[in-house]
Formats: structure tokens, sequence, C-alpha cells
């Protein structure tokens, strides 16, 4: 018999639930990642030239992004006003809909421009989904963890990005095997209808979970924020700000070692599609593995000081990797992604505990939400078209780097501003969070 308490078990059981629910939220939007560097550009955009294509091809892709902040907004509210469990089964449900109709969608050849219209259109609402998907994960885990330990159970959250990775890439890995009228034809579209059993899965977990606790106790003091975004806003505009920095290179590594990097490899380093997506699915292996290390360490030694060490670790590999992904060889290129992904992976892990620890309970889902949501618009979505950009203008890896490390910077400051500005509001102790009035 265990002997875990009832509030044991049911948090081990919310972290599963956000580990699987983000696992599938971040299949369906890796996949589109990975689609729109190798497929969406001739399917759907072949009026314009190949380059063009694959650029207009990552502008859908940041799309998503662009909708993610109102899809923070909408669901935060639910989250915040309601609870977090009814907002993250809605989340799961729109995510799963729309994938699955992208991979039923027609092409350009077949209804003209109708095709990239829906394609933007399914992109967009897969962004509000995702914008909505993280926070509510995040919280679901860490309001049902001891405080000490929200840094460890918010890594649950996090280790869904690897998992979703390494099954998007498995799977196109998979489709890219088939000779190119087949792929192109029917193959790409395997991995989008795919989704389909994965969110049935994901539903029936998180249907068994719990509210959390800490919604509850604002229940019973009526102590809900009416409009959680305005009061974000009014009271809490430095933290969304700071939390944006913070997560820069939570998006724009991922997406210059995945999504840039693929278009890059195979359309100007003649690497074949299936071998540099083992590359990309051998990184997310290994991120899957290192990754909660990241949590345990920042637990044990401290968070300020282990994200400083790991970000500063990804000064030198980063460029390190696009060198030796230059050369053409398959091991090499294996190494370089490897070396890159270990300790931005690390630092991902604790990010949400970051955040979730930065914002009262009572708009912590829209406050988290936003800050993430955002910075996936404005410095991580951008990164693949910004890094198609560079390239295509200056014909030169340099200027992609240059940028690439620019990300990390930006990640490095804004983490640690906004650990001393947590670090600074819990030693003035401030007055308790007043309750409303009830009407």
């Amino acid at each position: 018999m265990s002997r875990l308490r009832p509030d044991e078990r049911m948090g081990r059981k919310a972290g599963m639930a956000s580990f699987v629910g983000t696992t599938v939220e971040w299949y369906d939007f890796y996949i589109y990642g990975t689609a729109s560097a190798l497929v969406f550009g001739p399917l759907f955009f072949p009026a314009v030239s190949p380059a063009m294509g694959v650029l207009v091809s990552f502008a859908t892709f940041w799309v998503g992004f662009v909708a993610r902040p109102v899809g923070g907004v909408i669901f935060g509210h639910l989250g915040d006003r309601v609870g977090r469990k009814n907002a993250l089964i809605t989340t799961l449900l729109l995510m799963g809909v729309t994938t699955v109709g992208i991979g039923l969608l027609p092409t350009y050849s077949a209804i003209g421009m109708a095709a990239p219209v829906l394609l933007v259109l399914f992109r967009v609402v897969q962004g509000l989904a995702v914008g909505g998907e993280w926070g509510g994960a995040v919280l679901i885990a860490t309001e049902h963890a001891h405080k000490s330990r929200g840094i460890l159970f918010g890594a649950f959250a996090q280790q869904g990005s690897p998992a979703g990775k390494i099954l998007a890439t498995l799977s196109f890995a998979l489709a890219s095997g088939l000779p190119d009228e087949q792929f192109f034809s029917w193959g790409w579209r395997v991995p989008f209808l795919v989704s389909a059993l994965l969110v049935v899965v994901g539903l029936v977990i998180r249907l068994r979970i719990e509210e959390s606790p800490e919604v509850a106790r604002l229940r019973e003091r009526g102590a809900t924020a009416r409009f959680p975004v305005v009061e974000v806003f009014r009271n809490h505009t430095a933290l969304v700000v700071l939390g944006m920095l913070a997560c820069t290179i939570a998006f724009s590594a991922t997406y210059f070692k995945t999504t840039f990097a693929v278009s890059w490899a195979t359309a100007e380093l003649g690497f074949e599609r299936e071998d540099f997506l083992t590359v990309v699915l051998i990184a997310a292996i290994s991120q899957f593995l290192v990754q909660p290390f990241g949590a345990l360490l920042a637990n044990r030694y401290g968070v300020r000081r282990v994200v400083t060490v790991l970000l500063i670790a990804e000064l030198p590999v980063m460029p390190l990797m696009f060198v030796l992904i230059s050369t053409g060889s398959w091991g090499l290129s294996v190494l370089g992604m490897v070396l890159a992904t270990v300790p931005h992976v690390m630092f991902y892990s604790t990010l949400a505990g970051i955040l979730a620890a930065s914002f009262p309970a009572r708009v912590r889902y829209t406050g988290i939400s936003l800050s993430y949501a955002l910075c996936g618009t404005v410095l991580g979505g951008t990164a693949p078209m910004v890094g198609q950009a560079l390239l295509t203008a200056s014909g030169s890896i340099v200027p992609v780097v240059g940028y690439a490390l620019l990300t990390v910077l930006i990640s490095l400051f804004g983490t640690r501003a906004l650990l001393a500005y947590t670090a600074r509001r819990e030693v003035e102790q401030p007055a308790p969070e007043p309750v409303p009035e009830q009407k």
C-alpha cells in the first residue's frame, strides 16, 4: 500500500497530467515547424521562389506565435476565474482539432489561394491553444506541490517539450523515408493525423486530476480576480516584461536548432531530409534525458547561481553548433547539436518554476501565460524567419550566429533581473492581497 498522503498522490498525478498534456500540445506545435521547413513552401506557396517560399512558410509559423498572447489572455482569464483544469481541457481539444484539420487540408494545386488562407487560420487557432496551454500546465503541477518544490514540479510541464519534439521529429523522419512523390502527396499528412490519438490519451488523463488547491482557496475567500489581464498590466507590468526577456532562449534556441537548422541544412548544405531529422531527433532525446537535471541542480545549489552558469555556458556552444553543421558532416552535426542543447534545456527546466513563483496566485495563470506568449511572439517565434532573412540577405551564417548569441544574453539579463525582483519582494514582505468585497 502506498505511504503517500492523498495530496502527494494528487501532486504526482497532476505532474504526470501536466507532462502528458504538454507533450501532446508540443507535438502538434513542432510538427508544424518541421512541415514549414520541408513541405509548406512548395505545397502552399508555389508561386514564389524556393527561398522565398521557405521564408513565407516561416512567416505562417510565426503567425501561431502572434496568436499566443491572445490565447494567454482568453485562457488565463478562464484559468484564473474558473479554474486551471477546465482551461487545460479546452486547450487540448482545440489544438487536436486544428492539427488534424491541417492534416486534411487541400493544397494550393487543389483549391488555390484558399489553401494558404486556411493554413494560416488553422495556425492562428493552434497559437491560441498553446498560448493558454503552457501556463495552465505549469500551474496544475506547481500548485499541487509544496512551495519549496515548485522548481521541481514545474519541470514536469517543461519535460513535455522534448517529448513532443521527439515524437514530432520521429514521425517526420519516418515519413521522410518515403519517395518524394508519396511524401509530398500524403506522407507529410500522417504526423498531423496521428495527433487525434494522442489527444484522446491526454484528455483521459486530464479529466482525472483535481482542481488546483490555490484556486480552491481563492474561491473560498472570494478573492479571484474579476479581470485578471487588467490587474496584471496595472500592477505587474514589470514582471511581464522581465518574464518575456527570461523566456527568450527557451524559444529562440529551440527554433534555431530545429526549424531554421532543418531548412538551412537541407536547402543550403546538401543534407538529406531524413539524415538531418535524425540529427534533430538525437538532440531531442538528449534534451529529454538531461533537461531535468537543471531543475535538480537549481533546487540544490540555488536557482540564480545555476541558471547563470547554464546561460553563460550556452554562449560558446551555440556558434560551435553552426560551425559543426556547416562542415556537412553528419557526426559533427550531431555533436554540435547535442553540445548546444545541454545548457539551454537545463535552464529551460527551471523556467516554469521561476515564472510561477513571480506572480500572485489570483493572476498567476494570466501573468505567466502572457510572459511566455509575448516572448514567443516578439523574440522567439521570429527566430526562424529572422535567421532565414539574415541568411538570404548576407549569404553567410555569421549574422545568424550573432543574432542567436544576442538572444542568449537577453535571457541571461531577464532571468537574473526577474529573480532579483522576486527576492526583493519576498524580503519586503508586502501586505496580503486584498480580498474583494462580495457583491
